[in-house]
């Protein structure tokens, strides 16, 4: 009988920045974390932040000579999958925004080195939402049988808090604050609503401009929060703004759920399809759709209460324990074609 061994299952992530939302790397330390003990995940750091050509082949020759039985490429780091072994590397891809904005040669450059290679460098690609997967299909034309959508789950930090509405001026939390994040047209939409916005990310001097002008009190945190900052601030808040444009998944929609929070969201790219029917949906390019829908979230009790009460039950798609069990055979199939005969200790 031969010596059983764990599966070595690497994860490639981006190195942090001093300011930026990576709920993306927190959701796969979780998934690390909860993995069973048939196997060995370990975390490869980037030893360069992710910009500028010399830095971003460095990043990819580190990761040539630390790889696992799988390796995983998580984050905005397609490129690593250059010098990776093809039989036993998973590509993430969380959106495809950048090849919605760029034109001309940058989009082409973007393209070959984000997408074309690394896919044709890759076994499977992950699509964290069903919405990312139809759009990489489109525009990349990578065969749909190569990829597979595994949502992604949200840590227990966040869990049920009640707190009354306060309909007379609503806290209204908005997360991020990309080109994407809609603040340009959720700004205007709240002129002459009583409310409080608060903003985490930083902004720049239009923005400011534009909260002068449509009189909007706000509150700014243009610094990196910690998780339970990150918390603080959704317990705290009444409403989860998020009518953004374009989004790979839309983790803010489940946690707003998740704490009991009502969310208004875009009618676009992902977010339907993650929000189901625990949110308001408007369309994001409309400043007057979004503004009925704040309207209708504040004076309309029943309708804001249903909206909560169906978050509750829409957060239990989202659990780690289930996302962990669909990664689980995802590797196990990958490391079956690479050792066939070699046994696997499973608890």
């Amino acid at each position: 009988m031969g010596t059983k061994s764990k599966i070595k299952v690497v994860y490639f992530c981006r190195k942090p920045r001093a300011l930026g939302n990576f709920s993306i790397e927190t959701y796969f330390k979780l998934i690390r974390e909860n993995l069973p003990d048939e196997f060995e995940p370990v975390c490869r750091e980037m030893p360069f932040e992710n910009n500028g050509l010399f830095k971003r082949l460095a990043n990819a020759i580190y990761c040539a000579f630390k790889q696992g039985d799988v390796n995983q490429i998580t984050g905005d780091v397609h490129y690593l999958a250059a010098f990776l072994k093809k039989r036993k590397t998973i590509l993430t891809i969380l959106d495809c925004g950048l090849l919605h904005e760029l034109v001309g040669i940058k989009r082409k450059i973007f393209k070959l080195f984000w997408f074309t290679i690394p896919i044709k460098r890759s076994k499977i690609i992950i699509a964290i939402s069903t919405a990312t997967k139809d759009d990489v299909i489109k525009l990349t034309g990578c065969p749909a049988e190569k990829i597979k959508v595994v949502y992604i789950g949200i840590d227990s930090i966040f869990s049920k808090s009640e707190k009354p509405f306060y309909k007379k001026e609503p806290r209204i939390l908005q997360i991020g604050t990309a080109t994407n994040k809609n603040l340009q047209r959720l700004i205007p939409a709240l002129n002459r609503i009583a409310c409080k916005l608060v903003i985490i990310g930083k902004i720049g001097q239009d923005i400011f401009q534009m909260l002068d002008e449509n009189q909007i009190k706000y509150e700014l945190f243009d610094r990196r929060l910690s998780e339970d900052e990150v918390v603080e601030e959704y317990k705290k808040c009444d409403i989860l703004a998020f009518v953004s444009t374009l989004e790979g998944f839309g983790m803010p929609i489940v946690e707003a759920n998740t704490v009991g929070r009502v969310v208004i969201t875009g009618n676009v790219s992902s977010m339907p399809e993650i929000a189901g029917n625990a949110a308001c949906l408007v369309d994001p390019f409309d400043i007057g759709a979004i503004r009925a829908g704040l309207l209708k979230i504040i004076d309309d009790d029943e309708y804001r209460e249903l909206l909560i009460e169906n978050g509750f039950k829409n957060a239990q798609r989202f659990t780690i324990k289930a996302l962990v069990k669909e990664y689980g055979k995802i590797y196990t199939d990958i490391y079956s074609t690479i050792a066939p005969n070699k046994p696997v200790s499973v608890n």
